[in-house]
């Protein structure tokens, strides 16, 4: 298989991916995923700010310990100098000397701790306010999206888009089409059947020779009278009713008719 083929897959299969990522987020859940590790983050930082304040205790409570040490040592120094023993005051002053260069290194570790307690703080002050800024802001958006998810529900249920009620717009389309389509076989049937082109099986809708005179007289004679009646308000008069009208007129006709075929003789030739 190609390099071509082997792109062209995976970025479909990518595209697929991304595109059911997409159906499947909820803005409202990633917006409270985010605001929950921010809370963590900003707990780690408090653990901090924490951690490098007991560490400064620790350093300040040494501090003060050797600092009173070290004034010990200074009033045992001056007492053994006032009782006339030089060397007991020599070596109370050594080890003060001794003890005041480690009061020196703690010092300069408790200004470092210090300056790194502040500065966590600040950082962990600026992290809260951040946090506070993003929760209004997930809230105020949570509560945007919920009103236009539900406007968006009922416009798409109004106009009949939705996934739910385009299934049953669909349903309903199928009916009427099927019904319809029935409809027009039944009338298809029915036609033939009048015409003759197909037996009707049960029998009951057939008819004999004299029935069919007899449906095509009366027909005749409803156009009959459909037509005597157009003559009569053409002409102004009253059209006679019912059959009357058509065997007064049927004489009439016949013996026009007669006098049409009877033969004219000429006596003069």
């Amino acid at each position: 298989m190609s390099d071509g083929i082997m792109k062209r897959m995976g970025l479909i299969f990518r595209s697929k991916a991304n595109k059911a990522l997409d159906r499947a987020e909820d803005p409202r859940e990633t917006l409270d995923y985010s605001y929950q590790k921010q809370l963590e983050l900003l707990q780690k930082v408090r653990r901090g700010v924490a951690d490098v304040a007991t560490s400064r205790k620790r350093l300040e409570l040494q501090l003060t310990q050797l600092q009173q040490q070290s004034s010990k040592y200074e009033d045992q120094g001056r007492k053994a100098l006032s009782l006339g023993r030089e060397d007991l005051a020599r070596e109370a002053l050594t080890r003060k000397a001794s003890m005041q260069s480690q009061i020196n290194d703690l010092q300069v570790q408790y200004q470092q701790l210090q300056a790194e307690e502040e500065k966590l703080t600040l950082a962990s002050q600026r992290l809260q306010a951040k946090v506070d800024a993003f929760r209004t802001k997930k809230e105020t958006i949570k509560a945007t999206y919920t009103a236009a998810q539900a406007q968006t529900r009922i416009a798409e249920s109004f106009s009949g888009i939705s996934e739910e009620m385009g299934d049953v717009g669909l349903a309903i389309q199928r009916a009427e089409d099927k019904t319809a389509q029935m409809q027009a076989r039944a009338g298809a049937i029915d036609e033939l059947l009048a015409s003759g082109a197909l037996d009707d099986a049960s029998g009951l809708g057939r008819k004999d020779d004299i029935e069919a005179e007899l449906e095509r007289v009366a027909g005749g004679s409803d156009v009959e009278l459909e037509l005597a009646r157009m003559k009569a308000e053409l002409t102004g008069g009253s059209p006679a009713s019912g059959p009357q009208a058509i065997e007064q007129g049927r004489p009439q006709d016949a013996a026009q008719q007669q006098q049409q075929d009877t033969p004219r003789i000429n006596y003069n030739k």
